[in-house]
């Protein structure tokens, strides 16, 4: 059985994920049968290569391979593309014509964005799938073709189903077997090998040297969600390649570039049906109430270091307190993106030397007299009071304007009037 590395090797596959191996894995399996295949996955993910995988390692190899995006047909002549009309059928209709079922027999037709046909051309689908049988536009003539399809989509056809506009009969015959590639966000490993591979083809067709990520560009762009997928990578590197006259690439020379790449991968999903995600929406001040809790913990620990490092302090163990606190002199490129990351990334510490002396710990009393008495109170762990709490935080700071303060919150003005009539917040 032909190998997964063979193959990537053959098809210029770049990538190591588990997901795409699994993919790939499938696509060998399937590829000497004559089964329907459903491709599913995100636009820019790289789906017709794999149903040029599943043609070529078939026995139909030797036959032609024909990709067909179905969104790019106008709803009137899609029939005819696929079926052929007879002379005189429609207007303009000057002649007979073949279709691709007719002139690809014995190949393979790839169907891309399936999702996007029009019912009756999914009637006439259907038909040709299950019987092999067809007809010419305008012909009551029965013909038949010996063909393949191999379907692909970046929508949810389940959701087309209840909405009506794809037909479930259909779905189940094309869904045979289901190959479902990965987003490129759902595999980070493999996003530096594109970039390199990207930047070494566009320095050949440049003729120039090939650019190079440092440590703080790559979690950049590995942190990325990549909407466009591979399309995009490729499509970034190109960019950087001509523009950047440092080959050297940094977070600055990234952001000045492309800014898009500031925005965080949250771990929320957005349903873009055409109206407003509540959930989506108080995720969101969720987010923005944690993220500012996260900043005072930081401030904290750099305030601990501060008083140990200014006081001379003995501690048990050097490791332990590399463990619990952060010296904020520590700093990378990607704080002014993301904001402090791990504990972990600070390992340059200018600790006390005499480990040894066992003193108690005791501040300077003019140092503590800089602080104000506190008084612990028990932690509200209400998301309702947090989000009462990110509201009126951003009402007072700007000064009641609901637009800022809704904008501040990542939420809609509607939204916001909803939310300050249910908290009874007053303005």
């Amino acid at each position: 059985m032909t190998s997964i590395q063979s193959v990537k090797q053959r098809f210029g596959i770049i990538g190591r994920s588990e997901g795409i191996d699994r993919a790939l894995s499938t696509a060998i399996r399937v590829a000497n049968t004559d089964l329907t295949v459903l491709i599913r996955g995100e636009s820019g993910v790289g789906k017709e290569v794999f149903s040029r995988v599943i043609h070529d390692l078939s026995k139909r190899k030797h036959n032609n391979f024909i990709a067909i995006n179905c969104g790019a047909i106008p709803e009137g002549t899609i029939n005819s593309e696929l079926f052929g009309h007879e002379k005189g059928s429609f207007t303009g209709a000057m002649a007979e014509r073949k279709g691709y079922f007719e002139t690809v027999n014995g190949g393979t037709i790839f169907l891309d964005e399936i999702g996007e046909m029009p019912l009756d051309t999914q009637s006439y689908l259907l038909r040709v799938l299950e019987s092999g049988e067809f007809l010419r536009v305008g012909s009551s003539k029965v013909l038949n073709t010996d063909v393949r399809v191999i379907a692909a989509t970046n929508i949810d056809l389940e959701k087309q189903i209840k909405k009506g506009k794809f037909r479930e009969d259909l779905y189940y015959r094309l869904n045979t077997v289901p190959i479902i590639v990965p987003a490129l966000h759902e595999r980070r490993e493999d996003i530096y090998m594109l970039f390199r591979k990207f930047a070494v083809d566009f320095a050949e067709k440049y003729k120039t040297e090939s650019i190079e990520l440092d440590d703080y560009a790559r979690v950049m762009m590995e942190n990325y969600r990549w909407p466009g997928n591979i399309r995009e990578l490729k499509n970034l590197v190109e960019q950087l390649s001509v523009l950047s006259e440092n080959k050297n690439i940094t977070v600055e020379t990234l952001v000045q570039i492309a800014p898009q790449l500031e925005k965080r991968n949250l771990p929320a999903s957005i349903q873009n049906n055409g109206k407003e995600s509540e959930n989506f929406h108080e995720r969101e001040i969720l987010y923005k109430f944690l993220l500012d809790m996260k900043s005072d913990l930081n401030d904290l620990k750099g305030l601990v270091y501060n008083l140990i490092k200014s006081n001379n302090l003995s501690v048990p163990d050097p490791r332990d307190v590399r463990q619990l606190v952060a010296a904020p002199e520590t700093k990378s490129p990607l704080d002014k993106y993301y904001g402090s990351n791990s504990l972990d990334d600070h390992d340059d510490f200018d600790m006390p030397t005499d480990m040894s002396a066992n003193k108690p710990i005791i501040l300077d009393q003019s140092a503590v007299d800089k602080y104000h008495q506190t008084e612990v109170v028990e932690e509200n762990l209400s998301l309702e009071d947090m989000e009462k709490s990110m509201i009126k935080k951003a009402l007072k700071k700007y000064g009641g304007k609901r637009k800022d303060a809704a904008d501040e919150l990542g939420i809609s003005e509607r939204t916001l009037y909803r939310k300050i009539k249910q908290y009874d917040i007053e303005e």
